[in-house]
């Protein structure tokens, strides 16, 4: 990767990481085509890692593992939110063509379950 490559990904990053709360607003698409908030119930730290802890939900680096192969990049954050399926990781990745995909994935089963 050259030197202009590598400026436009570290300004692609910053860009992503500023609109990051703007962006937690948008809807992901499910898997099956509904749209729901992607910041709905989202946890914080202490209630992210009881659930780790209790092996009620995967680790993260599950769910980054299980996104690699569809979604390769750098992961830019990551969530754990409550839907109504479930406990999901909102993964946001900036892919090596400078595209920032957000992904959902079931943080009980490490499923793929949606992506935007």
């Amino acid at each position: 990767m050259g030197t202009a490559e590598r400026t436009l990904a570290a300004a692609l990053l910053a860009l992503a990481i500023g609109l990051a709360p703007v962006c937690a607003q948008e809807p992901v698409r499910t898997a099956h085509g509904g749209a729901e908030p992607a910041s709905r119930g989202c946890l914080n730290q202490k209630e992210r890692r009881a659930l780790v802890e209790n092996g009620t939900v995967l680790h993260l680096a599950a769910a980054i593992h299980a996104v690699r192969s569809h979604v390769p990049g750098t992961l830019v954050r990551a969530r754990l939110c409550r839907r109504a399926e479930g406990f999901v990781y909102v993964l946001t990745v900036l892919g090596h063509d400078g595209k920032v995909t957000r992904v959902a994935v079931d943080a009980v089963k490490g499923t793929l379950v949606g992506e935007r």
